[in-house]
């Protein structure tokens, strides 16, 4: 569904997010980071995340970041949801070197981009033709 909107976006001439990165995937940003050592992030993932079962996310609501051109969906915010987070970053703690970052808990909002860099006049074309086209999206 997230994938027909940037297909659809681009289209119309309206957003080429999703193209501006090769294979771009949906997805909702947990973290960031500055110096990653990726080896090590990735064998921590490994134990980290090899049984843990999904969680279901809704998206309902469209929405964007003040003066930033960003257009996306933010998923209903569950406590499976915000526990997820927290427990992302308690275990990654040791690779946290970004102390002002937005992903951090407290700070995060949570969404799934669906167009960015966009002038007003964008920016009003793609949240008209989004908000009209979707319905709630589960997954």
């Amino acid at each position: 569904m997230i994938k027909d909107n940037w297909k659809e976006l681009k289209e119309n001439s309206i957003s080429f997010y999703a193209y501006e990165v090769e294979d771009r995937k949906p997805h909702i940003t947990l973290a960031s980071y500055i110096d990653l050592n990726k080896a090590d992030f990735i064998k921590q993932m490994d134990v980290v995340y090899d049984y843990k079962p999904t969680i279901d996310i809704t998206f309902n609501t469209i929405g964007s970041f003040l003066n930033s051109g960003a257009l996306f969906f933010a998923p209903t915010v569950t406590n499976d949801l915000l526990e997820f987070h927290s427990n992302h970053h308690r275990n990654f703690e040791q690779f946290k070197d970004e102390p002002n970052s937005l992903y951090l808990p407290d700070n995060w909002i949570p969404h799934c981009t669906i167009a960015n860099r966009l002038y007003p006049d964008q920016l009003s074309k793609a949240f008209n033709y989004c908000s009209k086209r979707n319905n709630t999206i589960f997954g």
